[in-house]
């Protein structure tokens, strides 16, 4: 084999390289090519979950307000419940000092 047989020989597998290679390339950007209809159903999977997040935001913003309200009811309620028992205190103390004042004067 003499030095232009070899040259051609090289050529000729190089050219069957690339086109083997180039081939490949073809047949899998064929097969993994995104088509306007997936790429319409991913933009409005996209829009969809946009639309979920903003949802789940608004939910959480409207539960923790209805949580400080509440929260704030607990606190009023539980003050009118102490200072309400502490008038039912003093007003039970008043009697049996009523009680015990007329149990004197009856006494008399």
């Amino acid at each position: 084999m003499n030095r232009t047989e070899l040259v051609f020989a090289t050529a000729i597998i190089l050219f069957i390289a690339f086109g083997l290679g180039w081939f490949a390339c073809w047949i899998l950007n064929r097969l993994s090519r995104v088509t306007q209809a997936d790429m319409g159903e991913l933009e409005k999977m996209a829009r969809d979950l946009h639309e979920a997040e903003e949802t789940r935001d608004e939910a959480i913003r409207y539960m923790e307000t209805r949580e400080a309200e509440l929260a704030n009811q607990l606190n009023q309620s539980q003050a009118e419940q102490r200072a309400a028992m502490d008038g039912l205190r003093e007003a039970r103390h008043e009697a049996e000092e009523l009680r015990a004042y007329i149990e004197r004067m009856s006494q008399r």
